[in-house]
């Protein structure tokens, strides 16, 4: 089962995601799908972690998820932003090789007899980028957060804390 959670940055995606994750398994696991870039990103992370309480397991893994997803298990994957920029700096900014290995990845996770909790950021509701890379990485990222909400099983949209059940 796949279920899809999205909404701007702070919208409360995360901990509503591990409130669900802890409410179907005794032992979630959160998939960290982030390189942290910067100081400031490794506090962002830490935060992160220290939210969550010790039935937790992390598992990190900057783009092949799907190898470290195992069946009947609970994941929490945060998140598709930090994912989809691991595949668009390898490429060098091809957007369209970016979208075909997230594409992939996708349709291998959805072959996983598993509870996947998916974690995405609505970028394009927000500003617009202002440099040519940003403004195709925004295109990236509404084409693959549309690739998964159609493959979910239930889609959640966070606004302000609070969840609208899409799907």
């Amino acid at each position: 089962m796949i279920h899809y959670i999205s909404g701007g940055e702070r919208s409360g995606k995360s901990s509503y995601a591990q409130k669900m994750a802890e409410n179907i398994s005794k032992t979630p696991i959160y998939l960290a799908t982030s390189r942290i870039w910067d100081e400031d990103f490794r506090a962002r992370v830490d935060k992160h972690i220290s939210d969550r309480d010790d039935c937790w397991t992390t598992l990190e893994e900057e783009k092949n998820i799907s190898a470290v997803i195992a069946d009947k298990s609970t994941v929490v994957v945060d998140c598709v932003t930090l994912w989809l920029t691991n595949f668009y700096v390898d490429t060098k900014y091809d957007i369209q090789e970016s979208l075909k290995l997230a594409k992939q990845e996708i349709e291998k996770l959805v072959e996983i007899d598993a509870n996947i909790i998916i974690i995405s950021n609505e970028i394009g509701m927000g500003l617009h980028a202002t440099t040519e890379s940003g403004r195709k990485f925004t295109e990236l990222q509404g084409w693959v957060n549309q690739f998964i909400a159609k493959k979910a099983n239930k889609a959640t949209f966070m606004v302000s804390g609070l969840p609208l059940k899409l799907k």
